[in-house]
């Protein structure tokens, strides 16, 4: 229970109208209530209100949307759109629950456990050049199979949270 502890203890709730970016490496909870306008980077969850618009690129853990959101998301455990949310985008879920209700506009592409160069490439929003440089050179977690070679997600994350990105 202590990593719940923790997580109460960082729990943010946003009734504002903010712009910019917002970018949390440690495990909160933030719920956002009001108008939000850019990005968004969080670990742990991530709570739409039902009373929020917002218009961002979001990358987060588990996200649960109420409210109207126009952007990209990739949620790398879990998405789930209530019966009022209103979602246009692309979006980017490991897994994805939609209530009865809820609006999706878009296209959905499921993240996988294990992904391949190309679409690495596209998760990480960098040039497939730039993915076979750090794979050839071992900077990135990855194991050649043959030719290809093939990443998992969650070390990936974790080497990107590292900041081992480019490096």
């Amino acid at each position: 229970m202590a990593f719940k502890k923790k997580l109460d203890e960082k729990t943010l709730d946003v009734d504002a109208a903010m712009q910019g970016s917002l970018s949390f490496k440690d495990p909160v909870n933030l719920r956002i209530n009001g108008k939000f306008e850019g990005n968004l980077d969080i670990r742990g969850n991530l709570t739409i209100g039902s009373t929020a618009v917002i218009n961002a690129d979001i990358i987060g853990d588990n996200i649960i949307i109420g409210g109207r959101v126009k952007g990209r998301i990739t949620a790398k455990e879990r998405l789930t759109l209530l019966p009022q949310a209103i979602v246009e985008g692309h979006i980017y879920p490991a897994r994805l629950n939609v209530a009865e209700g809820a609006v999706l506009e878009g296209q959905c592409s499921m993240l996988h456990d294990f992904l391949n160069s190309e679409q690495l490439a596209k998760y990480l929003e960098v040039e497939l050049n730039s993915v076979m440089e750090w794979a050839n050179s071992g900077k990135m977690p990855g194991n050649k199979e043959g030719n290809d070679w093939k990443f998992e997600r969650k070390a990936i994350d974790s080497w990107v949270a590292a900041g081992k990105i480019g490096k």
